[in-house]
């Protein structure tokens, strides 16, 4: 099931909508060529290298690499979600979005929709508070002290709980009980009786990727424990998928090359009263592999800033085992340290802007946090200490994804411990071990997933067929129907399942354009690719593409064909000749005749 909005619908409203003037509504576009061109939204660049193709209905970036169709720039550029950005655009092109049948999503909607709506409310009473309730003269006081401008109050919507222990139920009455006990701004006691979770506090909404509130954070005025007290999960709201700040971080509409993920919400507060509008905040947990998937997808640095006692280095080494398996080339992580004693709210107020940038421009690389965490304790230049320093961080290179950055940390353990890489590799490879924290155990924080590249010449060979393929389907869509149900079965039985479903799927709709394909996988790995193959349509000569397709199809299902044929042949040809039946002679004759025609096959190249 596609999801909860048809599938056939969304192709009719991509046909029905013209991506250059959803596009020209939000950024003033330039006619270049039979393309338009402007400076791309999401990254900062002095000469344009966003293009918009009106033919295919798809836009690229060739310097950050962001495209796809309309559905995907309203929902990027708006900072918006799926069903949100259709619905808009839907709304422009005067259709009513229809809903497939979902009893469960339906049931969780109607489960939903009034938790927003008690926590906006919620949120509205608070900041009203902080301007006008007679005991918020305090909270006021508290901001002001801590050097928190009206501005950034307003921006980040912080507001105040006042003292009584049932000021919300007052305000939004018995009717939306429950859902201030649903949406965890209220409790139930054992005898029945229910009070504001949050009271005598200042108050941090926390905001969803659609701005729509999904939780609080409080602090304390005065003396009481918890200093800091968070919403519980609920229904709307994960501390492993949010992220206080992002947001409005986003919201900022100023350029954002990296992330700074700190700890607490009067941190992000404060670097952003001195301009750092890039910092993030997690909510009272570790740093989740899907926080960072949604920064990668931003930027491609994030910066991890800890107190520099135990505590701190402790998390930095969760962060660690998190961050590693995500840092393909081009990604980057770096660690902060700050004396003890300081966190980054009260030394940006002391150093300034300038500085604290600095300290984070000169944040240690992940390359030397990793080693330098592997080196505790020991004594590097004996020969026990360079065994030791292998065995702790060859797991925790092997973490990391193929690449270039991968082989360069395998060359640092090298020279580091006098073993060559070659040996380092097999070690790596032969016996696959799992990282083990040094300064804090928590087995649950590892990592669950490794990435293992195991492809030969011949493998990649086949990839970059397959590759060039999809490049030419996306080109020429209609190109499609020159595959056969036989290649496409081919293509399932070799694993080429993207290419396969493609093809598959252009044979039943053979009017489907670039921009219904980019769709179809929007917001997952392969539409990733599909964006990525899109827009380099200006390495594909537009000449004799019907032509191009069919010889690399051949070649592509050519090699498994002759797999097959070989292993049949290779089958038969074990018994004599007086052995085989008739039928079998005449199977193995034929067999061998497809297998020779296949290999003499003329190419177009």
């Amino acid at each position: 099931m596609a999801g909860r909005i048809p599938q056939s619908f969304i192709d009719t409203l991509l046909d029905r909508t013209d991506v250059v003037e959803v596009v020209d509504k939000r950024i003033k576009l330039k006619k270049t060529g039979k393309n338009y061109s402007a400076r791309c939204p999401f990254h900062d660049e002095k000469t344009p290298s966003f293009s918009v193709n009106p033919d295919k209905q798809f836009y690229y970036c060739f310097g950050c690499g962001a495209g796809g169709n309309a559905i995907g720039f309203v929902m990027d550029y708006d900072n918006i979600d799926f069903v949100q950005a259709v619905e808009n655009l839907a709304l422009s092109a005067g259709l009513e979005v229809p809903r497939e049948d979902n009893p469960q999503y339906n049931a969780k909607k109607d489960q939903s929709a009034p938790l927003f709506t008690a926590l906006q409310q919620a949120n509205q009473l608070y900041q009203a508070a902080l301007r006008q309730d007679r005991d918020s003269n305090r909270a006021v006081a508290y901001l002001k002290g801590r050097g928190v401008s009206g501005q950034v109050a307003k921006h980040y919507q912080i507001g105040f709980a006042p003292p009584g222990w049932q000021y919300l139920l007052e305000q939004l009455g018995e009717t939306n009980k429950a859902h201030l006990i649903n949406s965890g701004m209220a409790i139930e006691n054992d005898a029945g009786r229910v009070y504001d979770r949050f009271r005598d506090r200042i108050m941090f909404p926390i905001r969803d990727q659609r701005g729509r509130v999904v939780a609080f954070g409080g602090r304390v005025l005065g003396d009481g424990k918890p200093k800091y007290l968070n919403s519980p999960e609920t229904p709307v709201f994960s501390k492993t998928r949010e992220l206080y700040g992002l947001y409005e971080a986003k919201q900022s509409r100023k350029p954002i090359d990296r992330f700074v993920v700190v700890e607490g919400y009067m941190d992000v507060i404060a670097l952003a009263q001195h301009d750092i509008h890039y910092a993030v905040a997690t909510l009272g947990t570790a740093t989740s592999e899907h926080h960072l998937s949604r920064l990668f997808r931003l930027v491609n640095e994030i910066i991890f800033c800890f107190d520099g006692d135990k505590a701190g280095r402790s998390a930095a080494e969760r962060a660690l085992l998190t961050v590693l398996p995500m840092l393909e080339d081009g990604k980057q992580a770096r660690f902060l340290f700050l004396d003890e004693g300081q966190d980054p709210d009260s030394l940006v107020r002391q150093v300034g802007k300038q500085v604290f940038e600095t300290l984070l421009k000169d944040a240690r690389p992940v390359e030397r946090f990793l080693f330098d965490l592997a080196a505790d304790k020991l004594d590097v230049l004996s020969l026990e200490g360079k065994a030791t320093l292998s065995k702790r961080a060859l797991p925790l290179i092997q973490q990391l994804p193929k690449g270039v950055f991968r082989q360069l940390m395998l060359q640092a353990l090298a020279d580091k411990t006098g073993v060559d890489r070659q040996t380092l590799e097999a070690l790596a490879e032969s016996r696959q071990p799992k990282p083990k924290p040094i300064l804090a155990p928590e087995p649950s924080q590892q990592p669950s997933r490794q990435r293992v590249d195991t492809a030969s010449a011949n493998d990649r060979g086949m990839a970059k067929l397959s590759s060039t393929l999809i490049s030419l389907l996306l080109q020429r869509p209609d190109i499609a129907a020159k595959a056969r149900v036989e290649d496409i079965a081919v293509l399932y039985d070799a694993g080429d399942t993207l290419l396969g479903d493609l093809l598959s799927l252009l044979h039943k709709q053979p009017n489907a354009n670039t921009a219904m394909l980019l769709g179809h996988w929007y917001g997952t790995p392969e539409g990733e690719i599909l964006a990525r193959l899109a827009g380099e349509e200006s390495i594909i000569p537009h000449d004799g593409i019907p032509a191009q397709f069919e010889d690399c199809l051949y070649r592509l299902t050519r090699t498994p064909k002759v797999k097959v044929l070989q292993e049949r042949i290779n089958e038969l040809s074990h018994r004599t000749m007086a052995e085989l039946a008739d039928e079998q002679k005449r199977e193995l004759m034929e067999l061998l005749q497809e297998k020779r025609a296949l290999e003499l096959r003329p190419t177009h190249s």
